[in-house]
């Protein structure tokens, strides 16, 4: 079982002149449940290497289990500061592609043409395609082979307006990820703000929130058979 895990490199919060990138809960604990599960896990991202991390997401009160695991994780943190070029890889090579969220997909992983084309062959493949919080954002240009968009008429969720403007980020981001993907068609639902909700439509799996982060990427092991 081999999952390829997508992770932003934009750092840049903005025109605030804070920094931003991805949120450190929701690649920790997709990525032990992965690694739990005995798979082989790659990660990249568009320019490779060491990716951004929130500085936020680094806060002690956004630690959870699995961020505490990853930080005393000597090889988690060894693949996590290089990881491989986006596009060095090819879909062919995974089962399946999982993407955390962070604010940072907004910029970069929403118009990058790499992973445009990863999540468009992965789906085309028939392989689960999993987006988490802000993650969904990569979802915006993607197309299927009709050239219609990809979520056209499918279940999706992903950080929705309240919880945006909750973080005091509604004028700030270049767009909102619910609005999106109802621009696109897709069937947009959401649970109660913080909470966890996963939509899943087939292969497609998405995600709310940080707290959806684990039993986004449990989705995709029983989209794979796996237990």
């Amino acid at each position: 079982m081999n999952i390829l895990m997508v992770l932003t490199s934009h750092d840049a919060l903005g025109n605030t002149g804070k920094k931003t990138g991805l949120w450190l809960e929701e690649f920790a604990a997709p990525y032990y449940v992965f690694r739990d599960a005995k798979a082989k896990i790659t990660l990249a991202s568009p320019k490779g290497g060491q990716p951004p991390l929130d500085p936020k997401s680094e806060a002690a009160d956004a630690q959870t289990d699995a961020t505490r695991r990853f930080a005393s994780d000597s090889e988690a943190k060894a693949a996590f500061a290089d990881t491989v070029l986006l596009s060095s890889v090819s879909h062919e090579e995974f089962d399946a592609v999982f993407y955390p969220g962070g604010h940072g997909p907004l910029w970069d992983l929403s118009e990058d043409r790499d992973s445009i084309t990863m999540i468009e062959s992965m789906h085309a493949a028939g392989k689960p395609v999993a987006l988490v919080c802000h993650a969904p954002a990569a979802l915006r240009h993607a197309k299927l082979h009709t050239g219609r968009p990809l979520v056209e008429g499918k279940k999706v969720t992903g950080f929705s307006n309240s919880e945006e403007a909750a973080a005091g980020l509604t004028d700030v981001v270049p767009f909102l990820v619910e609005d999106s993907l109802k621009k696109s068609g897709g069937l947009y639902a959401k649970g109660p703000d913080w909470t966890a909700f996963v939509q899943v439509d087939g292969t497609l799996i998405t995600g709310q929130n940080p707290a959806s982060s684990e039993a986004t990427a449990r989705a995709v092991l029983d989209a794979l058979g796996q237990k």
